[in-house]
């Protein structure tokens, strides 16, 4: 049996009321993949009349708006005349042309659905009666409608209607390739014009389905599947469909006549105003900020060789300065955010709204973070001298915590007998470092109060992941004793642990090799035995005295560690959370949208049309199974349905931005650091990821005051 013509006409939902005029032009997308297969995308409709008093020609506006398009949807498909669209049916040389097209093009319509493309030049569209209908539409149609591919739209009277819905047009005929052809089954798709802050269409969520491609691997049925022909090229209908607002917007500018400046309101003129003093006010403001941080950059450098700057950039060269650096790209890039670079990539919806998700996240995370700081630092400064006096309290506490624990040690701990002179050693050194730490401190008690006012006002100044990290790097200078008794600690630990088992491997008569990083036989001599006899003894002796003290000193490093390492994952989340996508998804959800689905509301063949009762199912479109079924294979039929969008949950627009925070923890990263103490290493550290820093700006005051000026004054336009 012989495929038949499938056609899917995709009708903006604006249009379905809009029937005024008695004839308009249809301007869209043609998009096929197969010849038995074609998608008409209807993006507007203008009318004759104002079509004919454009002063530039039809073609060069077309051909403008064309390349206006993105790039992908340049190359896909072309922006032209679909046709013409006419709301009287009673025109009697169109019923003429109904029963001459049956007869006269019948071959060549099967000739379409075989691929073929030799006709014979007679059989042009430009001698179609339906252009002859009218002198005043054959006059405007030579110039733009005599081309090989257009259609012929017409609408019933408004008592009858296809599934309840009035305005449904109905495909007379199509000229394809100097072809006509009037049996096909259609399938109209009725979709809402996307529009940039409001909806638009999209087929999945990127993210989502790069991690199911990288998680799951498909079956062989699948990779066949993909490599079929495809009947639909949704991935263009969808693009086009976003591209839809853009081109009617720029088609309407060169077509609608201008308004005089007389014409203006008082209103946008104030805005014009208000706009260019609020950008030269944020321009000076942010050009001002600019030569502080080049006057401190320039210092920082000059005395990058001091021994002074040496010191406090290891010590706050961990987090401090990482986030400091962060914040002071932030002020200096936000100009180059805000900046939109592919004026191309603005025509789609799509394209427009993940741009501007790019451009605010940048200044959404620095407003975030400075309400933030000034909410604690605030806070830190009404409460600064109670806040001062609790952590003294707490620091004396845990000296005095530490010198118990240390007492304690150097008794019989829990009731195991230790070894009293080991155990006295490690004692009198770990209570000597705490003590003279301890008096280092009576120093910090007199500015200690200016230190918590000083972070609290960098808070309320740069934000509050600024003093957070500060505050990560002066505990750990704070405890800095505590660290280096761990460090002392775990060394004499891990060498005794080292010692243990090179000897056990020596009464075993087996050898390390390092290069082959295996276990090798080996003749050792019988003074290596006694020797290694005499060393293992007490080693194994000693050991419970070295790892009470090493447990001990371990348990308070983690601790210490832990906390910091709860504050920089705050710090993180705080940098990576999208505040800007919460907050739209919370408002309107429409601008995420994650897949497509069809709501059927009926079938018509010839003049039978089915309820919409009989269809009421919904049913899923994905991108590679979306194809019209012929519900009617002896008349020809209209399937009329709606499209909707499926919409991400806050979960899905979230998650994709924590996903490389924590990246270089795993379940081996936590063993290894389980195994690492155990063997008395260094734990190493784990952190969040941070943002990467951007390489330092470097331009002219009067040019950044500029770039300042005119990201903002593009705003208001």
């Amino acid at each position: 049996m012989k495929m038949r013509r499938q056609c899917r006409l995709w009708w903006p939902k604006q249009l379905l009321s809009n029937q005024e005029s008695s004839s308009s032009i249809l301007l869209g997308w043609f998009v096929t993949c197969s010849p038995s297969s074609l998608d008409i995308i209807v993006a507007f409709t203008c009318s004759e009349g104002l079509l004919s008093s454009s002063s530039p020609g039809i073609e060069g506006i077309i051909h403008e708006t064309h390349g206006s398009m993105p790039t992908i949807l340049h190359d896909k498909s072309m922006f032209s005349v679909l046709g013409l669209c006419i709301t009287d049916p009673t025109s009697n040389s169109l019923m003429a042309e109904t029963e001459d097209d049956k007869t006269k093009f019948s071959d060549c319509g099967n000739a379409w659905a075989e691929g073929s493309t030799n006709v014979n030049g007679k059989n042009n569209c430009r001698s179609c009666s339906c252009l002859q209908s009218d002198g005043s539409l054959r006059k405007n149609s030579q110039s733009f409608l005599g081309k090989c591919n257009w259609v012929l739209l017409m609408f019933d009277s408004p008592e009858q209607n296809v599934a309840g819905i009035q305005g449904i047009p109905k495909l007379h005929h199509i000229h394809w390739n100097c072809l006509t052809m009037s049996e096909y089954d259609v399938h109209v798709i009725i979709y809402e014009t996307p529009s940039y802050g409001a909806h638009h269409f999209s087929l999945c969520h990127s993210s989502s389905n790069e991690q199911m491609k990288a998680s799951i691997k498909n079956p062989k049925w699948v990779d066949e599947l993909h490599k079929k022909q495809q009947f639909i090229e949704l991935d263009t209908i969808i693009l086009a469909i976003n591209c839809t607002a853009a081109a009617k917007r720029i088609f309407e500018r060169h077509v609608a006549p201008r308004r005089s400046l007389s014409l203006l309101s008082i209103f946008p003129m104030f805005l014009v105003i208000i706009g260019n003093l609020f950008s030269k006010f944020m321009a000076s403001l942010s050009t001002v900020l600019y030569i502080v941080l080049q006057f401190f950059q320039m210092h920082f450098n000059y005395e990058s060789e001091s021994w002074m700057y040496v010191i406090s950039a290891n010590v706050f060269s961990k987090t401090a300065w990482i986030n400091i650096q962060i914040r002071c790209y932030q002020i200096l890039y936000w100009p180059i955010f805000l900046q939109e670079n592919d004026l191309r990539s603005q025509s789609c919806v799509e394209y427009a709204e993940k741009a501007a998700m790019h451009r605010h996240s940048m200044w959404s995370a620095l407003v975030i973070d400075i309400l933030l700081g000034n909410l604690v630092g605030w806070s830190l400064l009404y409460n600064a001298e109670s806040i001062c006096l609790s952590l003294l309290n707490s620091i004396h506490g845990f000296a005095t915590f530490l010198r118990s624990g240390c007492v304690w040690l150097m008794g019989n701990p829990a009731g195991f007998k230790l070894n009293a002179e080991l155990a006295g050693v490690l004692g009198m050194v770990s209570l000597n470092a705490i003590q003279i730490w301890s008096t280092i401190w009576i120093f910090v008690d007199f500015i200690f109060n200016y230190i918590i006012r000083g972070l609290s006002i960098l808070g309320i100044l740069c934000g509050f992941t600024v003093p957070a990290a500060l505050f990560i790097d002066m505990i750990a200078l704070a405890t800095l004793h505590v660290s280096t008794l761990h460090w002392l600690i775990s060394l004499v630990y891990s060498s005794q642990i080292q010692a243990l088992a090179a000897l056990w491997r020596l009464f075993r008569g087996r050898k390390w090799n390092p290069l082959r990083q295996r276990l090798d036989s080996f003749d050792y001599t019988v003074k290596q035995h006694i020797v290694g006899s005499l060393l293992f003894t007490p080693l194994l002796l000693l050991l419970p005295t070295t790892s009470v003290f090493y447990i001990f000193f371990s348990i308070i490093d983690t601790t210490i560690k832990f906390i910091c390492v709860l504050i920089e994952v705050t710090i993180s989340v705080i940098h990576v959370t999208p505040y800007i996508k919460i907050f739209l998804w919370l408002v309107r959800r429409g601008r995420f949208p994650s897949g497509i689905w069809l709501e059927i509301f009926g079938c018509q063949s010839d003049h039978s049309v089915s309820p919409s009762a009989d269809f009421a199912d919904e049913m899923t479109s994905s991108k590679e199974s979306l194809h019209l079924k012929d519900f009617n294979r002896e008349k020809s039929s209209i399937l009329v349905s709606v499209l909707h969008s499926n919409y991400l949950s806050i979960g899905k627009v979230i998650l994709p931005h924590y996903r490389g925070l924590f990246s270089r923890v795993s379940g081996s990263s936590f063993s290894r650091v389980a195994y690492g103490i155990l063997i008395g290493q260094r734990m190493p550290s784990i952190r969040g990821t941070l943002p990467s820093p951007m390489p330092w700006m470097s331009l002219p005051y009067k040019e950044y005051w500029r770039l300042c000026h005119d990201s903002l004054i593009a705003c208001f336009r």
